[in-house]
Parts: structure tokens; C-alpha cells; sequence
């Protein structure tokens, strides 16, 4: 079957009875789409008749946003790679704004509705009653789907046969028929970092409540100091951009606010419109939190509508067993963040990757690890120590800059004394890394033929200042080591015998881990035991070993 980047599913199944069918019908679908996966819910459509099926408005019911939870909780254990959103033009309160014109009373789609990606295929889960309908309901579904919203041309159609099983009492049951609350001003806030399943949920059920203006507050600067790998938190404008394109998919008729939050309230204890804040259990004190300060702005209670959080079946040891954000930045640990800025003046074997990382980030215990899986270790601060030894070219022009009064009775350089002549001396620091750093790049790139003499495949470039020295033009790819600021402290401090205040000096005076990420291509953390870490370099080595044999593919190497 051919497969499709985008694809819009219609599903026809009664709500009460979709939880229990939405696993197999997801898992079909992601056999036929491979991107963006549209849902468009619209309970007993019959697609069968002969006469064109059009599409109505459609009264939320008490029943939805625990369809919508569900869909988006199997959506992430059985087709986790899809993009998927579901949609809610067509669903309107029954105290909803009246519409002007009769055909505007009836019909959710004056006009298709433009989507950001165009729906190639449809699907539908409609059951066939006889095979002999096939092509029949295919003509009527690609018709429903064409006067919903703006397809691709030639607009492909299929029919889902999901393996479902039988229908047991619960599913037999009588859908609830009670419309749900709605309100006019609905807020939520949340950091929002590379949308995932339970934001969607989060965002599909707040675009439900809202009738007429949804605000959301997306947490930034000051609220992001303390979450997990915060260094790989997407950019705030990247994070907006995200959630305007889907909530404009979702229910464009609604007024959407996006604002920063620098504080855990932001507009919710000031905006007199607001009518409702969306929580989950794990949020709802915060929500409370946010009525007493409404309370003391003499204010109207908001209404708490709390939803459930979403279990991740996938997670590990060191992640939340529900679905977040902070889940899914320990998952990048070890896979390629951003393409390897193309190097052809430098041979592709061997493959040589720069390492480096901040002051106890682990670093040097990263390039061993990978030693041990196959690569040449080469230790930049050792050859460092090199370049000082005496009848050197670098042993000269330090002497030369920095007089002999730094040598030591045996003539070798008291690194103490140098060190005291460039401390807090940007200009004669300068003055001895320019004449310390290129010394040091041609010992490496001395050990890097040497390697490749042995018929070695992968070198590791250990080197603390691989981006100061500009080093980077001398490997295929750039991996940092990060640590939380409080854990580089203490493992300083335990490591070299000294205080607080001169290991966060000695940080300061580093590159940031938010500014050496800028830069990497893959990012390992050490923060967690020993194993984790393992687990982590060998998927790194396996995910380089593929892009190794790519490229040879790609350049017609010999493998």
C-alpha cells in the first residue's frame, strides 16, 4: 500500500463505543500516513446511501474529552511517530454564539477549511455491510472530506478494516447524551516543549470549553531554570509558532492569546473575562492557587475543569511514567540534534568526533566509554601538557612572551607562574592560547593519521575548548557533555578540594551549557547512574555507526 505524508481520518463510530476501537483503527492508519495524521469525528455518518453526506454541527457531549484523552493516549502507544491532531470546527455548543444565515446554522464549512499540511488520503473507519459498497462510499467519503477542508488534488481514499474485537457490555452501553459546560474565556499555562500527546489533549479539551477567546500562557525564562535538561528546551518562539499552527488547525474560529510567563501565574489573576482554568491532578493545586490571588484582585472564581494525566507505556527508569515534556528531552540524549555541517576537505575515514563539555560534565568518562566501544580516544588536554615540554616550538614562544622568570630550576615551564601572569588578563590570556592551541591542533591531527594508518573508523576528540579554539573544522560532528550547574558544583568540588564560590567561578568563566548546545550535534548527559549513562553512549555509537555507513553508501565508499 502506498504511503502518504499526510492523511485526514473520518470517524463514523458512535463516541461511547471509539475508546475501544481507536488502538487498532490508529495502528491502521499509521500503515498508510507517515506524517500528520488530521482527525475528524463525526459519529454516525453514513457514507453509504447514494446521496452526497454532508457535514453538520455537532453538540459536545460529556463523553468527548475523555474520547479526546483516549485517542491521543493510544495515538502515542501505537503510532507515536505521527504527528496527530484532532479537529473541532465542526463542534458547537448548544448555547453557542447564534450564527447569522440559515446555511451558516447548519454548516460548519461555509468554505473548506485550509489546514497547514493538505490532507492526501482519507480514511474512514465506516464498517462495510457489503463488500459491493467499496467504491461507493470511497466517491462519498473523498466528496465529505473535499467540502470539509482543502485537499491535495487527486485526493486518494481508504477504508480502514481495523481487527477489532468483540463487543463486550461496556461498549454496549448508552452513549451520555448531556452537553458539556462550556465558557466564554478559558486560560491554561504550560511550558509546552515539543507538543506531545498530552498537550494535545490538554489544548484539544480547552478549545472544546472555549466559545469565543482561549488564553494560553507559555512558560519562559525564570519558570524554565529548574526542568530537566532545560538546555534542550525548544526556544520560545519555536514553542508559539507550534502552538499556533495547531490550535489553528483545531478550531481557527477561536481568539486565541499567547503570552510568556515569567511568574506561575501571569494573566489569570488579572484577566476579569476569564471564566475557567483547564488543570490536570498533578496542576490542580496551582489552580487553586491561581482563585486565591483572583480572590485578593477581587475577582470571580475561576472554574476548575481537571482532566487526567496520560500514562506513557514507554517510559524508562529515570522517566515519569506519565507523558512529558522532560520524558522526551531524555530521549534526544544521544541522537542527532541537528545535521553535521558538511566538512569535504576532510576524509570521511576516519570519522572524527569533537567532545567537549563544562567543568565536571563528565566528559573525559564519556570518551572512555566510547573507547571502549571502538573509537580512538585523543585526550586534547594531554597533548596540551605536551606542547610545554621544553626544546618545543610552543616552549619558545611562551618563554619569549612571558620571560624566563616562569621556569622552574629544571628548565620545565611552572604552569602556577604562567597562570598567574594570564589570571583575569583577557589580552595576555589570548596571547598564550594563540600560541598554545595551534601546537596542540597539529598533535592532533597528527594522532588522527596515525589512527588512520591502523585502519581505525572513529576518532574521539576529548577536548574542553573545542569550540573556543575553533577546533570544529577538524571534526564530522560536535557531541557536548551537559550537567546541571548545582551537580558540576559539587562534583568540583569533591574532585579538586576546593570551596563553593571557586568552583561556580570556575564555571562562570566557561561557556554556558545553553551556548555549547547551540553548537552540538548530539548532547550526553551523566547526571544519572552509571548504567543510564552506558545506555546512552551505546545508543549514540550505534545511531553514528548508521549515519557512518550512510555516508559511505551516499559517496560510494567501500563499506
Amino acid at each position: 500500500m502506498s504511503m502518504f505524508s499526510t492523511g485526514l481520518l473520518v470517524l463514523t463510530s458512535p463516541l461511547h463505543t471509539l475508546p475501544f476501537r481507536l488502538a487498532p483503527v490508529l495502528s491502521s492508519a499509521a500503515q498508510v500516513v507517515e506524517r500528520t495524521l488530521y482527525v475528524h469525528l463525526h459519529p454516525g455518518l453514513n457514507l453509504a446511501t447514494g446521496t452526497q453526506a454532508r457535514p453538520a454541527f455537532i453538540h459536545p457531549v460529556v463523553d468527548l474529552p475523555s474520547v479526546i484523552s483516549h485517542l491521543y493516549s493510544n495515538a502515542a502507544d501505537v503510532c507515536g511517530h505521527l504527528d496527530v491532531r484532532v479537529l473541532l470546527t465542526h463542534f458547537r455548543a448548544r448555547s453557542g454564539v447564534p450564527q447569522v444565515g440559515a446555511s451558516a446554522v447548519s454548516n460548519p464549512f461555509p468554505s473548506p477549511q485550509t489546514l497547514s499540511h493538505s490532507p492526501e488520503v482519507v480514511l474512514t473507519d465506516y464498517p462495510l455491510q457489503d463488500p459491493n459498497q467499496s467504491s461507493l462510499v470511497s466517491q462519498c467519503l473523498q466528496r465529505y472530506a473535499g467540502y470539509c477542508y482543502v485537499c491535495t488534488p487527486g485526493l486518494s481514499s481508504v477504508i480502514l478494516h481495523p481487527q477489532l474485537q468483540s463487543e463486550d457490555e461496556d461498549q454496549k452501553r448508552i452513549e451520555k447524551e448531556e452537553p458539556i459546560e462550556t465558557y466564554s474565556d478559558v486560560v491554561v499555562g504550560g511550558t509546552f516543549d515539543r507538543l506531545h500527546g498530552a498537550h494535545r489533549t490538554l489544548l484539544n479539551i480547552c478549545c472544546l470549553l472555549a466559545n469565543r477567546r482561549f488564553l494560553i500562557g507559555v512558560c519562559d525564562q525564570e519558570l524554565l531554570k529548574n526542568k530537566v535538561l532545560k538546555e534542550l528546551i525548544e526556544p520560545y518562539s519555536r514553542r508559539v509558532q507550534k502552538l499556533k499552527e495547531f490550535l489553528n488547525d483545531v478550531k481557527p474560529s477561536l481568539q486565541y492569546e499567547i503570552v510568556p510567563l515569567s511568574d506561575p501565574f501571569g494573566p489569570s489573576v488579572t484577566d476579569p473575562q476569564l471564566q475557567c482554568i483547564v488543570v490536570s491532578e498533578e496542576t490542580r493545586r496551582g489552580g487553586e492557587a491561581v482563585n486565591r490571588k483572583r480572590a485578593e484582585n477581587d475577582l470571580s472564581e475561576l472554574v476548575l475543569y481537571e482532566i487526567p494525566l496520560i500514562k506513557d507505556a514507554h517510559h524508562t527508569d529515570i522517566e515519569e511514567e506519565k507523558i512529558s515534556s522532560s520524558s522526551l528531552r531524555s530521549r534526544l540524549l544521544g541522537t542527532l540534534l541537528k545535521p553535521p555541517t558538511p566538512r569535504p576537505a576532510l576524509s570521511q575515514v576516519p570519522y572524527l568526533i569533537g567532545l567537549t563539555g563544562g567543568s565536571g560534565s563528565g566528559k573525559s568518562a564519556l570518551s572512555q566509554r566510547l573507547e571502549g566501544l571502538g573509537a580512538v580516544r585523543i585526550d586534547a588536554d594531554q597533548l596540551g601538557h605536551e606542547t610545554y615540554i621544553p626544546g618545543s616550538v610552543a616552549y619558545h614562544k611562551i618563554l619569549q612572551e612571558f620571560g624566563r622568570d616562569i621556569l622552574n630550576e629544571d628548565q620545565t615551564i611552572n604552569r602556577r607562574s604562567l597562570g598567574r601572569k594570564v589570571f583575569g588578563d583577557k589580552e595576555r590570556l589570548k596571547a598564550l592560547t594563540d600560541i598554545v592551541w595551534p601546537e596542540i591542533a597539529l598533535l592532533v591531527k597528527a594522532r588522527i593519521q596515525q589512527a588512520k594508518k591502523e585502519g581505525k573508523h572513529v576518532c574521539v576528540l576529548d577536548a574542553a575548548v573545542l569550540l573556543e579554539a575553533g577546533w570544529t573544522d577538524m571534526v564530522h560532528e560536535v557531541w557536548v557533555a551537559i550537567i546541571p550547574e548545582e551537580e558540576a558544583v559539587r562534583r568540583i568540588m569533591e574532585r579538586d578540594g576546593i570551596s563553593k564560590e571557586d568552583a561556580l567561578r570556575r564555571l562562570q568563566s566557561q561557556w554556558s551549557n545553553a551556548r555549547l548546545v547551540e553548537q552540538a550535534n548530539v548532547v550526553l548527559c551523566t547526571l544519572w547512574e552509571p548504567d543510564v549513562t552506558q545506555r546512552q553512549v551505546v545508543k549514540a555509537w550505534n545511531l553514528l555507526q548508521e549515519r557512518i555507513q550512510q555516508n559511505k553508501q551516499e559517496t560510494g565508499l567501500p563499506s
